[in-house]
């Protein structure tokens, strides 16, 4: 049997912040999606399952639709518009925010909800992950991906496992041009790791094994890519299909034991560790800590069971303890980079881009130099002058470029220097003529 498994999530609202939804928002979302989990057949979905990582809600949805399916899609962003009444009613803060269009137009990708789909063949005894993630980027996934599905070091399944010893595809997306690169374990790993050297820019959006059975199925949306502004971190989602011919349930788990640096954090600007937490945990106040649950499921004709809390275990809280050390270690570095994204990466790009303008106001050239492409800095910033006029303006061709009086000097102490240098030298060369 064909089954579709579709997740969906949104953030569209939050006690105090950016924390958890309300329950009033997670009922709101039960009560469009319940009603069309029906055992005959009638309805959209076979099952669901609701909850939240931070301040994202997320859909898990079951059926035969296939993928990109206009009803089931839809029927997301009804629910997610429900919930924007509640969290507007209750004075949640950012009611609404994923939802960066005014109407559904037939599927949410690139509307700002996230969304993991994949069609496949269910196997008798069907076992995936969701890994839901808050406060980063699609990026946040490459490493434990690669972990998973190419680092032996880490899975000794890929050695182990005649399938997947094969080799995997991975279809790498470039999300900032919007296009797809199809890369073969093993013969493309070294591009694969070039790839994911950057992944605020190139990310793994599928994984296939080489007969096309689908592994992964990742978020990719970038969320100021659609608002052309800074809304909200795009807080990722996936689903990880695992046991026989895939890796492991613990061999994806244990992907993300070393918790790394991933971007986001409060104003999504700074690099911190991604933290792995309990199911529906709230996000934390401690600088927004990037977080991610793991929902283990098993599935039969469709109807889940589950989902196991992942990172419940004891054993977790230990791998809570190191990122919590590595946050406040770079959270200790302030604004300084690398504890803060670059510049073409800060979410708060606009707000930096006004700093900076006022640093360039304040530039002038070095003396000695030609002169630079941005204007010299006026003498009263209140009383903004005009660029200096180039030779072939109203000035003559042999004029000299206006000085400040500032620099005058310093500028022509070193031509006096020269002159009496000079002077010497002839004499000298006169005399031993004579002579």
């Amino acid at each position: 049997m064909k089954i579709t498994v579709t997740v969906i999530k949104a953030d569209v609202g939050g006690i105090g912040g950016h924390t958890r939804p309300s329950d009033g928002l997670l009922n709101a979302v039960r009560n469009i999606v319940k009603p069309q989990v029906r055992k005959d057949g009638k309805g959209l979905l076979i099952d669901s399952y609701i909850g939240y990582c931070g301040d994202d809600i997320h859909i898990v949805m079951t059926h035969t639709r296939g993928v990109n399916n206009s009803a089931v899609h839809g029927l997301a962003w009804r629910a997610f518009e429900a919930a924007t009444k509640v969290a507007k009613n209750e004075g949640l803060y950012g009611a609404g925010q994923d939802l960066l269009k005014d109407s559904f137009s037939g599927n949410v990708k690139g509307m700002g909800p996230g969304v993991a789909e994949m069609t496949f063949e269910e196997r008798p005894n069907e076992a995936f992950t969701i890994y839901a993630a808050d406060k980063t980027e699609p990026g946040a996934f490459n490493y434990p991906f690669y972990r998973m599905m190419v680092d032996t070091l880490s899975n000794t399944g890929l050695i182990v496992n005649k399938n997947l010893a094969k080799g995997v595809r991975i279809n790498v997306m470039d999300v900032e041009k919007g296009k797809v690169a199809q890369l073969e374990m093993w013969q493309d790993k070294p591009t694969l790791e070039a790839a994911l050297m950057y992944p605020g820019r190139y990310v793994v959006s599928s994984v296939y094994t080489k007969d096309n059975q689908p592994i992964i199925s990742a978020s990719t949306d970038r969320l100021h890519n659609i608002a052309g502004k800074y809304v909200g971190k795009d807080d990722p989602i996936c689903i990880v299909r695992t046991q026989k011919d895939f890796p492991a349930t613990e061999e994806a788990g244990a992907a993300f034991s070393n918790p790394h640096l991933v971007a986001g954090n409060t104003r999504g600007s700074h690099h911190m560790p991604l933290m792995p937490v309990k199911i529906n945990s709230p996000a934390s106040i401690n600088y927004a800590i990037p977080i991610v649950s793991a929902l283990v499921f098993s599935m039969h004709n469709g109807v889940l069971v589950g989902p196991v809390d992942g990172f419940a275990s004891v054993d977790w809280d230990y791998i809570r303890t190191i990122a919590i050390k590595r946050a406040i270690a770079i959270r200790s570095q302030g604004f300084i980079h690398p504890a803060t994204l670059v510049p073409e990466e800060l979410e708060y790009a606009e707000g930096y881009r006004a700093r900076m303008s006022v640093l360039w106001s304040k530039m002038r050239p070095i003396p000695g130099t030609k002169e630079s492409p941005h204007p010299p800095h006026p003498s009263k910033p209140s009383q903004p002058q005009p660029s200096t006029p180039q030779p072939s303006q109203s000035k003559p061709s042999d004029a000299k470029p206006a000085v400040p009086e500032s620099e005058k000097k310093i500028q022509s102490a070193p031509q006096t220097k020269v002159k009496k240098s000079r002077k010497p030298r002839k004499a000298k060369s006169a005399d031993v003529k004579k002579a």
